[in-house]
């Protein structure tokens, strides 16, 4: 396990975007795992802009994102379809059948996990994973508890991101929400991780997924066992690390 520090935010974008385009340069037809949230919004920013001013080809490129909300429509703006088309797959023209997402409406979710693996088998599974980490060290929606075998599913999401999907779409408390998310398993099989934090409220999750004990009660600390991860952070993200670094 590596880990990189960036001075500040604009770094770690800037940093965190080059590990995505250079993923695609380096091999023309990458199958990479993209996350939403306010951690990964800036970096496809920086992307973006870079692929505005030098093109570069994307035409055999498959993106993806490791999650996705069950039982709202895709027109929602939290959806994980929404963000990753809006900020990454219509700026780079990425292909529409190289975006490969699971839908979030349907009658079979166990079905459309299997064809969400599918489809990635098919390309020849996940050259590179970005990965963003939860409050509670979640990573998907993979919530604390979720063994390290498990593969494709519909998780329950964290109680306080339901809270606020619930507030924004306005579904009353009984009706069922969820995210379709890789499971730990299949997230271990990428070839490449990067884990991304940024800010000081994540720096006292990132000392206990990185240097606590490896269990399921902190599902991000399973990278710790990953053969070629890099932890990436701001400064902030890092900053009850650094000590531990410099012994």
């Amino acid at each position: 396990m590596r880990i990189t520090i960036e001075q500040d935010e604009q770094a770690f974008d800037t940093a965190a975007a080059w590990r995505i385009i250079s993923q695609m340069l380096k091999k023309p037809d990458a199958v990479i795992g993209l996350s939403t949230g306010q951690t990964t919004g800036g970096m496809h920013r920086v992307v973006s802009d870079i692929y505005r001013q030098y093109p570069f080809d994307v035409s055999k490129v498959t993106i993806f994102n490791v999650d996705e909300l069950t039982n709202l429509d895709r027109s929602y703006p939290g959806s994980c379809y929404t963000m990753i088309y809006e900020q990454l797959v219509k700026p780079l023209n990425i292909p529409e059948d190289h975006f490969i997402m699971p839908p979030t409406m349907s009658d079979d979710f166990e079905r459309e996990c299997r064809i969400f693996d599918q489809r990635l088998a098919e390309r020849g599974g996940v050259d590179l994973q970005m990965l963003g980490i939860g409050f509670n060290g979640h990573i998907g929606i993979n919530q604390p508890g979720t063994p390290f075998e498990s593969t494709t599913w519909v998780s329950p999401m964290d109680p306080i991101f339901e809270a606020r999907v619930r507030r924004e779409t306005g579904v009353g408390p009984d009706y069922p929400l969820g995210g379709l998310t890789l499971g730990i398993k299949n997230i271990m099989h990428a070839r490449h991780l990067v884990l991304v934090a940024k800010g000081a409220h994540k720096a006292d999750i990132i000392e206990q997924a990185l240097f606590g004990p490896v269990n399921t009660d902190m599902p991000a600390s399973v990278v710790q066992l990953h053969p070629n991860c890099e932890v990436l952070l701001d400064a902030a993200a890092a900053s009850k690390i650094i000590d531990r670094l410099k012994a």
